[in-house]
């Protein structure tokens, strides 16, 4: 019986005729993306269901969903499907995490044309019969510094546009390494610098806990007067009513926005202010784009659902399915190993050396240091996945080397991760216990047999009476329960280690008063995707 696949979004013909020619049994019916209940009523019918971003897949549509196998997502996007849940049900999550970046890099140099030279109010009074010509004086760009906020793979192609256009290019991403900065023939620098020197902003970067609000109100009084911002990334990255209070002093010039905090947007901060341009979520929408897009998921979807392949998948490597059965332990332990340095990690990453011993030396080594690279990088940016880092690793110059061998110690077989920067280099090793759990083994030298949660909790210290006491007793008095607790020192009276296994992420409030001890060189919650 052929597979059958949903189209419950907009998707173009060629797509949905290149679910025919492979000989999978196609429902295209856009109108079902809005209908909640439509959607819950057929949707245990499909092997497949591809998407744009007006199909909402909840948890309760995946409980609906009985022999759904795969989902694909037209688009980078996926904040429309829950995914833990959909790991949950073992259904396959795909996106298609590149055919925008062009399209979107062009709307960023648009909308930045477009509020250099005030082109929707110009044109709205000339329309109206107006002809203000002294009006509208705009600014060239040419010779202008352009700061952009996020070098990857849409950041990169904003930068080269604007130097085709004479521009001055300075950029800041903590990923950005200066080999990758050199090949962009850009300038890196820290945030406060950009702030300070560029004459327009654009932001490129995810919305995740260490960007939200990167343009936040204090950041904001730091720009330089005159400034112009251009958001076509995600909203969330600038505090709309701080930008609104500037544009209005005057101290910033004017703004473009496509993407808003709120969406759709009915009520922005940034609505009628003079020399604000803005659009709703445009960056995608070419012709091109969306044709790019629904014809990769299409064929995406096909392969798996033909044939087993999987390619671009947020929830699973992109390995065969007799592997998976072998390796789904070691890509887990892979990408916790990836994820704690990911987390350690606040300046670039120049390497990434990963050893792998015994039987991890016997696998697919290049899905295991896909798997690496994407916890590395997802702690920066959720959205990556074992498809993209490798490709966003080569973006930043990141270089990755792999060294095997035969078994050597008490284990079968262990991976063992080294990350270099300019500064330091941090190691951590794992290995998978026959019960099929991961394990961290060592860091930093120092052995341990840590089992691996979703909230844990991380401090270095001077091995001294008192640690034990102070974690505990800090974490007692405060509710926090400790599942697990592993201790490692390097010798007596020297550096020790302590990883706790928490049922819950502790607030701001109890690592202060952790750090108001005096005893910890450092304390780091982690979080790591247990799916």
């Amino acid at each position: 019986m052929a597979p059958r696949v949903l189209i419950s979004d907009k998707l173009s013909d060629a797509a949905v005729q290149i679910f025919k020619d492979r000989g999978i049994d196609v429902t295209f019916d856009p109108s079902i993306g809005k209908d909640k209940e439509k959607l819950l009523s057929v949707i245990g019918e499909y092997d497949g269901l591809a998407i744009r971003s007006a199909t909402k897949v909840t948890a309760k549509v995946l409980e609906a969903a009985k022999n759904l196998k795969v989902i694909g997502r037209a688009g980078i996007g996926v904040d429309n499907v829950e995914i833990p849940a959909a790991s949950k049900k073992g259904v396959i999550v795909m996106n298609t995490p590149f055919g925008n970046s062009i399209t979107t890099a062009e709307h960023a140099i648009s909308l930045m044309m477009a509020v250099a030279r005030q082109i929707p109010e110009a044109n709205a009074s000339t329309h109206a019969g107006r002809w203000e010509k002294s009006r509208f004086m705009g600014v060239e760009l040419t010779a202008k510094t352009l700061g952009v906020i996020g070098a990857g793979n849409i950041g990169s192609i904003v930068i080269d546009r604007a130097q085709g256009l004479h521009m001055k290019v300075i950029a800041y991403d903590p990923f950005l390494s200066e080999e990758r900065a050199a090949q962009l023939g850009v300038r890196k620098v820290e945030l406060d610098e950009l702030l300070a020197k560029s004459d327009f902003i654009t932001l490129h970067v995810p919305l995740t806990d260490k960007t939200r609000n990167i343009l936040s109100a204090a950041n904001i009084a730091k720009l330089k007067k005159g400034v112009r911002v251009i958001n076509c990334a995600r909203g969330g990255l600038v505090d709309e009513a701080a930008l609104a209070e500037a544009l209005k002093s005057g101290h910033v010039a004017g703004a473009a926005f496509d993407v808003f905090a709120e969406e759709p947007a009915t009520n922005s901060p940034l609505f009628n202010l003079p020399n604000v341009v803005v659009t709703p979520h445009l960056g995608a929408a070419t012709t091109e784009a969306q044709e790019n897009v629904a014809l990769q998921v299409a064929e995406q979807m096909s392969d798996y659902l033909l044939t087993g392949a999987v390619s671009n998948a947020l929830n699973m490597p992109s390995v065969t399915a007799e592997e998976a059965m072998v390796m789904g332990p070691w890509l887990k332990l892979a990408g916790h190993l990836g994820s704690f340095v990911g987390q350690m990690t606040d300046e670039p990453i120049e390497a990434v050396n990963v050893l792998y011993n015994g039987m991890a030396a016997e696998m697919n080594t290049a899905a295991l240091n896909a798997a690496v690279m994407a916890g590395i990088m997802q702690a920066a940016n959720p959205e990556v996945n074992m498809v993209s880092a490798p490709v966003m690793a080569k973006e930043r110059g990141i270089e990755i080397s792999t060294t095997t061998q035969g078994k050597t110690g008490m284990f079968d077989g262990y991976i063992k991760l080294t990350v270099v920067t300019g500064r330091r280099e941090r190691s951590i090793a794992g290995t998978v216990f026959s019960d099929g759990k991961p394990r961290f083994i060592q860091i930093k030298g120092i052995t341990i047999d840590a089992e691996i949660g979703e909230h844990m909790l991380y401090t270095t210290n001077h091995d001294e009476p008192g640690v034990i006491g102070a974690l505990g007793q800090t974490m007692g008095e405060n509710g926090v329960n400790i599942a697990n607790f592993t201790l490692g020192r390097s010798d007596r009276g020297k550096e020790a280690i302590a990883l706790l296994y928490l049922d819950e992420q502790p607030p701001k409030a109890v690592l202060d008063k952790l750090q108001a001890t005096g005893l910890f060189q450092s304390i780091r919650p982690l979080q790591f995707t247990m799916a």
